[in-house]
């Protein structure tokens, strides 16, 4: 039985989260030598992480006994998205060109290989690690690992149907989960702090991206303006209004396809995951922010529609750190161990493969989270960047829905083989 966190009631979690975001807005704007010092190394969108992070750890609060990860998943994320990409400029979009597609691609295969690779290299230490046999055998749980890494939750799901690992075991794996995924974005994040150094080594032609910025910035500042009670109204009718519209259309959608195409419904299908209404409120609300940009609603960035935006995403990082607990790094060593391998795995061909094709840091960030993060921490991470870029990382973790299922399995053939050899 889990421990009960001191606090459950949402409110106060809420709270406490809100006061964790201003700690690190309120430090991050001092002048004096520490705080300076100390955010130059240390990113202000980590510590918005990490603070949550500890309070779990330290059993304050729970993401087991909280819906505050729900609400800002389900309504803030869709919500930030679209106003993120209310004023995008679809054409410079299109322009980032395909050094994105092939990082993306390269962090897919990172996980495909990872899994086997990891199994190998553990096997030669404890192979009482990697073993198993039947329902219970070590290869059919990490399958839901390859899963959740090539596109997320609907993924992960598809594989424990699909491979029928023992569900009373099931949780060690979903602990791996947690544990390395939130570790690796951590990282990411880190390194977002120090990503001009990390561009400089990667020799990373930044041209497209910087382009995209200026654009967003020009018209920024050509439409600023003091905003009004009006402005702010309308700000909010146009992002929850589309969550509104998205969450309905995502029901629709998937309802429709699981009633009606079997490989839609059948749990065990490749397919299964375009039956997730998440993928579909994703989908929908970058969408909804892409038709708004070409209409007179993209006027509204001036009056701070994108800020609205970034304030969502710091919410939706708070809630996510608050699912990491920095006491089970240690609970179960050989299953982390595999996890950690197959993550370094993932990190090392794309770093291999961004300094050979001079690819800057964003691709490769972004490429590696829309796989291991999905949806719900890609725009997160692109956002850091700038907030204009949000969008990539939403369009990139549709691709990472779209061949998760298909990747996974091919890891888990691989790990197979390996496994039984």
């Amino acid at each position: 039985m889990e421990n009960t966190p001191l606090f459950t009631n949402d409110a106060i979690v809420f709270g406490i989260l809100m006061l964790s975001l201003g700690f690190v807005f309120f430090t991050e704007a001092k002048k004096t030598k520490f705080w300076k010092t100390f955010y130059k190394y240390i990113p202000g969108l980590l510590m918005c992480y990490l603070i949550p992070a500890i309070f779990n750890s330290l059993g304050i609060i729970s993401a087991d006994t909280s819906q505050t990860y729900f609400i800002a998943s389900r309504y803030f994320l869709p919500a930030a998205l679209v106003l993120m990409t209310i004023s995008i400029d679809l054409k410079a979009i299109f322009n980032l060109g395909w050094k994105a597609l092939i990082m993306f691609f390269t962090g897919t295969i990172g996980i495909v290989i990872g899994g086997p690779i990891a199994i190998l290299l553990i096997s030669a230490i404890s192979p009482s690690t990697v073993g198993g046999a039947g329902f219970d055998a070590v290869w059919r749980g990490l399958s839901t690992l390859a899963g959740s890494w090539i596109g997320g939750g609907p993924n992960q799901a598809a594989m424990l149907e699909i491979y029928q690992y023992n569900q009373e075991l099931y949780g060690g794996m979903v602990l791996v989960d947690i544990v390395i995924a939130n570790f690796w974005m951590a990282l990411i994040l880190l390194g977002i702090g120090k990503r001009k150094s990390i561009d400089n080594w990667l020799k990373a032609d930044n041209t497209a991206i910087d382009e995209l910025q200026r654009k967003v910035q020009s018209f920024s500042e050509k439409t600023t303006k003091v905003p009004t009670l009006n402005d702010y109204m309308m700000i909010l009718v146009f992002a929850f209004g589309a969550v509104g519209l998205s969450h309905l259309g995502s029901e629709f959608i998937s309802s429709f396809l699981t009633e009606n195409f079997s490989v839609v419904s059948d749990t065990k299908s490749p397919l299964s995951s375009f039956g997730s209404s998440f993928f579909w409120l994703i989908t929908l609300a970058t969408v909804i922010g892409i038709l708004l940009s070409f209409t007179k609603a993209k006027n509204y960035e001036g009056a701070g529609a994108s800020k609205i935006g970034s304030v969502f995403i710091y919410i939706l990082v708070a809630t996510i750190g608050m699912k990491m607990d920095l006491t089970k790094l240690f609970e179960n060593p050989g299953l982390i161990l595999i996890g950690l391998v197959w993550m370094i795995i993932h990190a090392v061909l794309l770093i291999i493969v961004a300094k050979l094709i001079k690819a800057p840091y964003f691709f490769l960030a972004v490429g590696s989270q829309a796989n291991v993060g999905g949806a719900a921490s890609a725009p997160v991470v692109a956002a850091a960047f700038h907030p204009s870029l949000a969008s990539v990382g939403a369009l990139l973790a549709v691709f990472g829905y779209v061949v998760g299922t298909y990747g996974a399995i091919l890891c888990t053939e691989l790990m197979k083989i390996v496994a039984v050899n």
